[in-house]
């Protein structure tokens, strides 16, 4: 779980540190969405799973497997995505109060 938490930490630093470099400061929301789309791959692994292992047949364990799936899929994308910003945002706070305004 911390090598998840770091990864996720320093890729929205990087990307927003990029997005900063090119003077576009709309990075909240990109900072939650560039860490919180590992909950994306997560659900997409899921259907790659189940379309390659599984072996239900029934309408209402296929129905349940999804469900559960969309809803850890889900969590992870928000715990993840909130790693991101808060990483995000304690990094433009700094690198911003480094700045010496005259």
């Amino acid at each position: 779980f911390l090598i998840l938490v770091v990864t996720c930490a320093e890729i929205s630093i990087v990307l927003t540190y990029f997005q900063l470099c090119y003077e576009d400061h709309y990075w909240w929301w990109r900072s939650f969405l560039y860490s919180g789309s590992s909950g994306l791959y997560f659900f997409l692994y899921a259907i790659y799973y189940f379309a390659t292992s599984m072996a239900m047949h029934s309408v209402a364990s296929i129905v349940l497997y999804f469900s559960y799936m969309a809803m850890v899929s889900y969590m992870l994308f928000v715990v993840t995505g909130t790693v991101g910003f808060l990483s995000t945002f304690v990094f433009v706070r700094y690198i911003y109060a480094a700045l010496k305004v005259d």
